[in-house]
């Protein structure tokens, strides 16, 4: 990224071009749903998770349209290994792409989101993250860094935008709290399987009401939801995500003000080891288990109740 490129606008450009490529997939998604043709494809890089043409299509896209904004970048994509893109061998920016997370709902019609995220190699940490929700009034959730500090928003279908400052202050017996559980063996049950947590959110309040709920979420737009305090916080401790489930949403959470943290209580850093081809190969295998939440204390209050 050339220094006369700030990265507020240079965010506004790739908001952009999430937004179009959203809307172009949007009209193909519906009618996979109405029809029940998926376009179901062999999954050869993750064998137990659901991969259709639709998932390769965002993929190359993304690949079309981000040099036009971009001259040099790695692309490091799901889909795909990472490859540099651009006349500059050895370019500072990485970009992190999930094309099209939770795509076996959005061929239903339900749920889609897209996740990218620009990560600067010199700064060993992100500089901007999109997360798209394809089907929502709630269209982007963005964050960036612009002079030393990062900024976090939403932006709806309309085009209000809303500054991402002040999560959820909610304490465990009062907080809605989501997982991705919607796999029954490795995901739900391990969950399940939780009584101390679950005992912990459904103790009764002051007023001697129970107030705490499960809620289902996906990859990182149920981070998005706890940085726009729609939820209080979210957490995996099964399987663990990828980088590129976690890391966009870990960032847009870390910007409005809420922390991510591992099992041990230990902070999530910035630094996502996308830093030369060899470690973003490994970080593109490897999985993380974490809690992240509105507040510190959420956090805490979660992580003293999980039993390994």
């Amino acid at each position: 990224m050339s220094s006369e490129t700030r990265t507020p606008e240079l965010a506004e450009t790739i908001a952009e071009l999430v937004k179009t490529t959203m809307s172009d997939i949007r009209p193909r998604l519906v009618r996979a749903a109405l029809t029940g043709h998926r376009a179901e494809n062999e999954n050869l890089r993750h064998e137990d998770n659901f991969l259709s043409d639709y998932d390769l299509w965002m993929h190359q896209r993304y690949k079309e349209l981000l040099p036009e904004v971009l001259p040099s970048f790695i692309y490091a994509s799901e889909e795909d290994d990472p490859q540099v893109i651009g006349n500059d061998p050895d370019p500072d920016l990485c970009v992190l792409v999930d094309p099209l997370d939770t795509s076996e709902l959005a061929v239903r019609a339900l749920h889609g989101y897209t996740h990218l995220m620009v990560y600067s190699r010199s700064l060993r940490r992100p500089v901007i993250a999109i997360v798209g929700d394809i089907f929502h009034h709630v269209k982007l959730y963005l964050a960036f860094h612009d002079d030393g500090s990062d900024r976090a928003f939403v932006i709806t279908a309309d085009g209000e935008r809303h500054a991402l400052e002040s999560p959820s202050n909610a304490h465990l017996p009062q907080a809605l709290v989501t997982n991705y559980l919607m796999r029954p063996a490795e995901r739900f049950r391990v969950l399940a399987q939780q009584e101390r947590f679950l005992d912990a959110l459904s103790a009764p309040g002051e007023n001697g009401k129970a107030r705490g709920r499960i809620g289902v979420d996906f990859g990182s737009i149920s981070l998005c939801h706890v940085a726009a305090g729609f939820t209080d916080a979210t957490m995996e401790i099964a399987k663990g995500f990828a980088v590129w489930d976690l890391s966009p949403g870990h960032y847009i959470l870390h910007a409005a003000g809420g922390v991510t943290i591992d099992l041990d209580g230990n902070p999530i850093p910035l630094d996502y080891g996308l830093n030369t081809l060899p470690e973003i190969n490994t970080t593109m295998s490897t999985r993380r288990k974490f809690i992240a939440a509105g507040n510190q204390a959420l956090a805490e209050e979660i992580r003293a109740t999980i039993q390994s």
